[in-house]
């Protein structure tokens, strides 16, 4: 049983904090931040590639640090700052102690020492198999051992959040249903039980193969169970970014969801039905059934999008209805002009809602057609709708948590106020415009993992159309100006937590508890349904999906016409 000495109270927020998650939680954000610097460098060394007229990276340093850049991006950034994420959800939330800390930091160290050995394999230059590793191409055992000791201590970390959970409704510590962000934070756990499993079950006999002690691993089969592990993954991104959005909604709005049991609801949906869009990886293999394509990228697919659907109509109507409470009621807008957009926290929460559900969510419904997949396959599209879902919807939710959550557990003050307030505009619209940039040059044809589209000095030559060209370049400037967003935000953090000017006690005393912090851990609803503004939004969004949705249907007919 804990005790008070096993606690401290937040001045700003009033939050009972266990000291083992404070670390825990301190330690795992900022091994993130780290890697996320690591990748983001190989990301733009990527970027200046695949612009014709820099074309920075010989071919194998391309590969590798496209390997790289996958890696430490994709995987370890995210899942280091989920796992923070659950620990905040879970422990500080729920005001109880942390199930296991021993076996959180075993966790976190198995994380850590599983990202520096792929790291290290990688770097070596013999295990340049991209993020998807696909065999017949083969890595180095310890690349494949480097992800599996990540993934355990991954899995470790989530049964440490489940078992504070179950302290939590033992000792009692919070009354009735738990709060919604740590119901989407519980879904993200569940997302990623699954997710570790299927990685399991495919790399540990990729493993085996790679040192020699298996002769053979199917292709179609590797492929099949590996996007069980590689799209999941994402989902549960998803699953934790939008406990994000609500949380961000009641912190600095004190803002309750539309409806408490139809955002569960919409969790719930995640777990059956989300993690079946792996599918539209494989909506171009041969092996695979048409039953089977076509159950996940219909009836089954709908049933997630829905999810997300619910979402976006409720995080940004939560928003509406507390501003329309403070007196913002003129006209449609006011209570969204009159938003803090100069608080980073704020701003890259806004631009992640807008950005994902317009770029990674409109994209990945169309990908997830079985017909329209055929025009983007193997394209650049196909990463530039990861740079829709992963970076300016994930990450950039997670750096607009960053803003809050680092000033508040470091007890200290914004290291860069000025530039902090310019950061989110940055990294959120030059990726922006990088998700953008390569759909458009995906949709003309620039393959998604060819070192030189100018095919120099190939005996069969190929020239895409001039805009291609011109999409890639532009690709390369938007990289950069989203790389002075990602730098201005990690010299933030770094600087916040070395440099930062202490908060003064006596300010801290002096100032109450923030009552819209609080609001993060309660449950209700917003009591009302009248949000005007957020349906227009909401009608120009599903007008958007439809045109391009039909858009597409008509290039395919121009690709393949009948005669």
């Amino acid at each position: 049983m804990a005790t008070n000495a096993d606690f401290r109270i937040c001045p700003d927020t009033g939050f009972k904090i266990n000291l083992n998650a404070d670390k825990l939680i301190k330690w795992n954000a900022v091994t993130g931040v780290v890697f996320l610097l690591v990748g983001g460098l190989f990301g733009i060394s990527i970027a200046l590639t695949r612009w014709p007229a820099v074309h920075l990276l010989p071919a194998d340093w391309f590969y590798l640090a496209l390997t790289a850049h996958g890696l430490d991006v994709l995987l370890v950034w995210i899942i280091f700052f989920e796992m923070a994420i659950l620990y905040f959800a879970s422990s500080v939330l729920l005001g109880c102690r942390l199930a296991a800390p021993k076996v959180a930091w075993l966790a976190y160290w198995m994380m850590l020492i599983g990202a520096i050995v792929t790291n290290i394999a990688v770097l070596r230059g013999d295990s340049s198999v991209m993020f998807t590793s696909y065999v017949p191409l083969k890595a180095a055992p310890d690349f494949y051992l480097g992800i599996i000791i990540f993934a355990v201590g991954a899995l470790l970390a989530c049964f440490v959040f489940f078992g504070t959970l179950v302290i939590a409704k033992q000792e009692k510590t919070y009354e009735g249903s738990v709060p919604l962000v740590t119901f989407g934070a519980t879904v993200a756990a569940i997302i990623a039980v699954f997710t570790i499993a299927s990685g399991a079950i495919i790399l540990i006999p990729t493993l085996l193969w790679s040192i020699g002690y298996v002769g053979r691993i199917d292709t179609m089969m590797y492929k099949l169970v590996w996007w069980a592990m590689g799209h999941s993954s994402q989902q549960v991104n998803v699953a934790a970014q939008i406990a994000v959005w609500y949380a961000l909604a009641a912190i600095l709005f004190g803002a309750k969801p539309l409806s408490e049991k139809v955002s569960r609801m919409a969790f719930l949906f995640y777990i059956l039905f989300l993690q079946l869009a792996s599918a539209h990886h494989l909506l171009v293999e041969p092996g695979l059934s048409s039953e089977y394509k076509i159950f996940n990228t219909s009836y089954a697919l709908y049933l997630a999008v829905l999810g997300s659907m619910i979402h976006g109509l409720t995080v940004p109507g939560a928003v509406e209805v507390a501003q329309r409470k403070k007196g913002y009621n003129k006209g449609l807008f006011e209570w969204l002009r009159k938003a803090p957009w100069g608080n980073p926290a704020f701003s890259g929460f806004a631009l992640s809602v807008v950005l994902f559900g317009f770029l990674g969510g409109i994209s990945g419904v169309m990908m997830g057609t079985e017909q329209l997949n055929i025009i983007t396959h193997n394209t650049v599209y196909v990463p530039g709708h990861f740079h829709g879902t992963v970076v300016t919807g994930t990450t950039l939710a997670f750096m607009a948590l960053a803003y809050w959550l680092v000033p508040v557990l470091w007890q200290k003050e914004m290291f860069l106020p000025g530039l902090a307030k310019l950061q989110p505009y940055f990294y959120g619209l030059g990726m922006g415009g990088v998700s953008v940039f390569l759909m458009g040059a995906g949709t003309l044809g620039v393959p998604r993992r060819h070192w030189d589209i100018n095919f120099t000095d190939a005996a069969m030559g190929y020239d895409f159309p001039g805009a291609a060209y011109l999409m890639m370049g532009l690709n390369g400037i938007a990289a950069l100006v989203a790389g002075v967003g990602g730098a201005i935000f990690i010299v933030n953090m770094v600087g916040t937590i070395l440099l930062g000017k202490p908060k003064t006690k006596a300010a801290a005393e002096a100032a109450p508890a923030q009552p819209d912090a609080a609001a993060v851990s309660n449950y209700g609803n917003a009591g009302t349904l009248a949000v005007p503004g957020t349906f227009v939004m909401a009608m120009v969004f599903l007008t958007a999906f439809v045109l391009y949705y039909f858009i597409n249907w008509k290039y395919l007919a121009g690709v393949w016409p009948l005669s």
